[in-house]
């Protein structure tokens, strides 16, 4: 969510349990600002906080005038002093995958991947690579895992270019509180799969400006399988809570351009999901 407008859209999302104390919510205003101009970034979000077992992770993502490159993620111990990750690999996600458990709160922590999985601690030792994996490489994959899956944002509030980079679209003003209860209004704002698989009778009704991403309705578990709708704050908002990655709050006041999401959890994926529905 922006930096900007934090104070009031951790109240919107305040429902599931989501926030900030005061004294924290103060070292963010100030060092939020101090990031985005030593960093030259063109806007700076919050993207939320992975507690672990001795301390959290507070995570702030810097973006260019290319809202779909990748964004730099950075973290900090305590929203003053802030550390840029490393982008993650492919390779990081799928040892990721492979860790289980809470985060220590410790980024120099090591994870020893011969317990965990032989196969690719070998192949890490054959690579000339110590088989362990540092908390700071699972967290930049973890990070980059749940942007991948529940990362969404309304209908319309971006648009791509012929030349294929995606903006804010100017002319945004909100989706009507009808159309704000829908699942396909809102899209995952990470490169499409779907899309590419839809018939050209299908594709004809989409607008390729707007309609570039992959829409909710198509998640597994299909429909509402994977997200919780709710109107709150007497319906003047709606908040999606993801049910695959439990924390997950994205929130939007309809007929506004205010909209966002955050997460506040373990940075545990909820691998129970298909037995709870």
């Amino acid at each position: 969510m922006e930096a900007l407008s934090l104070p009031a859209a951790l109240s919107l999302v305040a429902g599931g349990g989501a926030g900030l104390s005061p004294e924290l919510r103060a070292a963010l205003g100030a060092s939020l600002p101090l990031l985005q101009r030593d960093y030259r970034f063109e806007r700076v979000w919050f993207w939320g906080c992975i507690q672990g077992v001795r301390g959290a992770y507070y995570i702030a993502q810097g973006l260019g005038p290319d809202r779909a490159a990748p964004r730099s993620r950075l973290y900090s111990l305590n929203c003053l002093d802030w550390s840029l990750l490393t982008p993650a690999t492919e390779e990081m996600l799928a040892l990721a995958e492979e860790v289980k458990g809470r985060f220590q709160g410790d980024p120099s922590f090591e994870y020893s991947l011969a317990e965990i999985n032989p196969e690719a601690a070998a192949r890490l030792v054959q690579s000339g690579k110590e088989p362990v994996m540092k908390e700071e490489a699972r967290l930049t994959a973890t990070i980059e895992q749940i942007d991948r899956a529940v990362g969404i944002v309304p209908r319309g509030a971006f648009v791509k270019t012929p030349l294929g980079s995606v903006h804010e679209n100017r002319h945004f003003e909100g989706l009507s509180l009808v159309e704000a209860k829908k699942l396909s209004s809102y899209f995952h704002f990470t490169e499409p799969t779907n899309l590419k698989n839809k018939t050209l009778l299908e594709k004809a009704d989409l607008d390729p400006s707007t309609d570039f991403l992959n829409s909710l309705e198509h998640d597994i578990p299909q429909g509402k399988g994977s997200w919780s709708i709710q109107l709150e704050k007497g319906g003047s908002v709606v908040v999606l809570r993801s049910l695959l990655w439990l924390g997950l709050t994205f929130y939007h006041v309809p007929m506004t351009k205010q909209f966002g999401y955050v997460y506040f959890g373990t940075g545990e994926k909820n691998l129970d999901l298909p037995f709870m529905l």
